[in-house]
């Protein structure tokens, strides 16, 4: 264990270290690539394109919308439900074009619109006919839809730096601006510095990311989140579209499959344990959260085995005998388990899985920061509108 907030554990803990994967990844964080500067943004030496006196001004909102798709809005998303509990404002997401609306009243909330490219087709239908209050844009500095518009508007437009890809911008301005406008310190997500410098926690990555490799060479492609617990959807949610579009190009890659627990016990456990072999699986779980108990006197007799039980020990109890039952069928899992939900916990995990992400991305021979496919999609459907 390298944190008293959070425990991960390995596919194989008997494996032999990998030295040569360790190299690589020192390699990766001397930075020579380009392309790397992107862990710049783990750091908490890092410069962020705004000055937090400049953002006081918008404190004062009570309720915050985020426009937004992919990584423009899904790490916003997870900060805002993990850390739920510490946050007193409300948040709307508009992350696609068939939304819930909300009642707004017009001026009393702001609006942050987030898009790199500045020419997001969501993000500029949704800003258009659902945002009707103060405006604050982050858009990378170059000539485009949402930056025209907010000169045109005259409001704060927040630069999104170049090198920082969608996926990997929870620690960036992305991230960050709205986590200290939600009332949370952007500082305390930062652990990256110490991250590196534990051998336990380098151990814990090469180790995962070297059986992850293997999975891969040998057709085992199914990365199955197992999930237990509801407040973390919205980070697995991000944890998918990093995994999926950084690496899958090229004929490659891993299919990410978020299943909810112990609700899938009931549908898909059936497949996991006797269907197809070709997956492997992360045991995610939050073991700090208080839940309702159950109520002795209604039980019937012949379940005496639930008096006194919460629902959450109950979970644990399932939790524990999917690993047995994994371990007795040599299905290969590891496991997150958060002991204290807060800004800590939440960045060790960005940062282990953006780190995960990019060294696989090295192992593979692919560009982890391109998602190049997609963009034939965007042309084809700016055709057919035209």
């Amino acid at each position: 264990m390298f944190s008293k907030k959070i425990k991960i554990t390995c596919f194989d803990f008997k494996k032999k270290f990998n030295n040569k994967l360790k190299r690589i990844l020192l390699d990766i964080l001397q930075k020579k690539n380009p392309n790397y500067r992107i862990i710049d943004t783990f750091s908490n030496n890092y410069q962020y394109s705004y000055n937090k006196k400049k953002i006081t001004k918008f404190k004062k909102y009570k309720t915050i919308s985020i426009f937004g798709l992919g990584g423009s809005s899904l790490c916003i998303k997870a900060i805002y439900n993990f850390l739920r509990f510490k946050i007193r404002k409300k948040v709307y997401f508009y992350d696609n074009l068939d939304v819930d609306i909300p009642k707004i009243f017009k001026n009393r909330n702001l609006d942050i619109v987030i898009s790199k490219s500045g020419s997001t087709l969501e993000t500029i239908i949704n800003q258009n006919i659902f945002s009707n209050s103060k405006k604050l844009f982050i858009t990378e500095n170059k000539e485009s839809y949402l930056m025209n518009l907010a000169l045109k508007l005259k409001s704060e437009i927040i630069e999104h730096r170049n090198f920082v890809g969608g996926r990997y911008s929870a620690l960036s301005e992305v991230g960050m601006l709205p986590a200290e406008l939600l009332g949370l310190k952007s500082e305390k997500f930062k652990r990256f510095d110490n991250l590196i410098k534990n051998k336990n926690f380098i151990r814990i990555l090469i180790s995962n990311v070297d059986m992850m490799y293997k999975f891969y060479l040998s057709g085992k492609t199914n990365s199955v989140i197992l999930n237990f617990d509801k407040g973390s959807i919205s980070l697995l949610e991000w944890y998918q579209q990093l995994l999926s579009e950084s690496l899958g190009k090229k004929g490659k890659g891993f299919f990410p499959i978020i299943s909810n627990l112990p609700k899938d016990n009931h549908s898909l456990m059936q497949l996991y344990l006797d269907g197809n072999k070709n997956n492997f699986f992360t045991i995610f779980d939050v073991s700090n959260h208080k839940t309702p108990k159950i109520k002795n006197k209604n039980l019937l007799s012949g379940y005496n085995f639930l008096k006194n039980k919460s629902i959450k020990s109950v979970m644990t109890a399932q939790k524990n005998a999917i690993k047995r039952v994994f371990k007795k069928q040599g299905l290969k899992f590891r496991s997150f388990e958060i002991l204290k939900k807060d800004e800590e916990s939440l960045g060790i995990i960005f940062t282990y899985f953006m780190l995960e992400t990019i060294l696989l991305g090295k192992l593979m021979k692919l560009n982890p920061f391109d998602q190049p496919a997609v963009e034939s999609i965007k042309k084809e459907t700016k055709r057919i509108l035209s």
